[in-house]
């Protein structure tokens, strides 16, 4: 997968805020993650239905304690 073209974005509950950050990147058939501090270093890449089973699980406040 080609990470460097990708389209990275951040959520928009981030503000001005880039100390904490990660950015995502929608790809063709998966969706890839990186910390905003370092777009050069790691990325993880997850299948688009576990990204999007993470997301229903953060919507629904499955990690809150």
């Amino acid at each position: 997968m080609d990470h460097e073209r990708a389209h990275w974005f951040k959520s928009s509950y981030s503000g001005a805020n880039t100390t904490e950050c990660v950015e995502a990147a929608h790809l063709r058939h998966a969706a890839a993650v990186r910390d905003a501090k370092a777009p050069d270093g790691p990325v993880l890449t997850f299948s688009n239905a576990s990204w999007t089973d993470f997301l229903t699980a953060v919507r629904h406040q499955q990690f809150d304690k």
